[in-house]
């Protein structure tokens, strides 16, 4: 894929430490790219990851994954989405991994990772671990991707209700993250749905997106100080940054006990007339150049007309 400088997409991002003075161990990678030349097809790969480790050097391990999982993207087929993104993740694990246990200094470093790559107005979906991406259609929130936590496996068996959780001393423990001893899979599920199979979540992949669309991946420093209406709240009210430096001060408010970082994408209501192609115009401005051209032509004609009546008034007989 060839990088290209703009987006098809709007895209806003923003990160902040918290409030407790931790070093920032979140990182994020915006990369728009086209699959050929002026006619290619766009694409739009976001990347966040958080890492995990605090002293044992976390941020490492979510730069090498948001590094990794870009290079790899753009080196990829976009014909075969899946595989890879799927591929990507597991090399970024791999790598961390290995980079754990060359130094000692960065032992038992890990990162989670959500992944959102657009694909004209498709998207795919993965994650790894607790960052999550949301999808904001018209009057409703979603959350796409499923949270890899001791939390999340208790509620969905049953052993905790939603409210039960959100205390619980076992929050923030993460079952699946980039630099596991184990092998890390990337997560395909795309949940649109309450209680669906994990089939029909992977077959919801390839979403068509709708003009107003937008998608917010985000850390869970966020998502654990701002509830999920609140932030549908803020994005329809509020401009793109204007939305995510909102849902920042509220995070920081209420605490701000983690790093906060989110990216915001927005499909465009009408992607024609706001992005014309080089050398094409829309239906109103070429209408509004034709009527100045009008307007010029008559005002020259007028012009010449005004001139020959004054000389011929001056110089009668002429």
């Amino acid at each position: 894929m060839i990088p290209v400088e703009h987006p098809h997409i709007f895209v806003a991002a923003v990160t902040h430490p918290g409030m407790k003075g931790k070093n920032n161990e979140d990182r994020y990678k915006v990369s728009a790219y086209q699959t050929g030349g002026d006619e290619g097809t766009p694409s739009l790969l976001l990347v966040i990851s958080d890492g995990i480790g605090g002293h044992r050097a976390g941020e490492v391990a979510a730069e090498m994954a948001v590094n990794i999982i870009t290079q790899k993207v753009s080196e990829g087929d976009p014909g075969q989405p899946l595989e890879v993104l799927r591929a990507a993740a597991a090399e970024a694990s791999q790598s961390i991994a290995a980079q754990s246990e060359r130094e000692d200094s960065q032992r038992g470093m890990g990162a989670t990772c959500v992944c959102a790559w657009i694909i004209d107005d498709r998207l795919y979906v993965g994650s790894m671990g607790d960052s999550r991406l949301y999808l904001a259609r018209g009057d409703a929130i979603r959350q796409l991707t499923v949270d890899h936590t001791w939390i999340q496996e208790a509620i969905e068996h049953g052993a905790l209700t939603p409210e039960q959780a959100a205390d619980h001393p076992n929050a923030h423990v993460i079952r699946r993250y980039m630099g596991s001893d184990a092998p890390a899979e990337l997560d395909l599920r795309l949940r649109l749905r309450d209680h669906e199979k994990n089939s029909q979540s992977e077959a919801h992949q390839g979403l068509r997106l709708q003009p107003g669309d937008r998608l917010l991946l985000c850390t869970d420093g966020l998502t654990d100080l701002v509830k999920d209406g609140e932030i549908l709240t803020v994005l329809q009210a509020l401009p793109r940054e204007q939305a995510l430096t909102k849902l920042v001060n509220m995070a920081n408010a209420r605490g701000g006990h983690d790093n906060i970082t989110a990216i915001l994408a927005e499909v465009p209501l009408s992607q024609a007339a706001e992005t014309p192609k080089s050398g094409e115009w829309p239906a109103w401005a070429l209408a509004a150049g034709c009527v100045g051209l009008l307007i010029i032509t008559a005002l020259l004609v007028a012009s010449a007309i005004l001139g020959w009546w004054f000389f011929s008034s001056a110089w009668p007989g002429s």
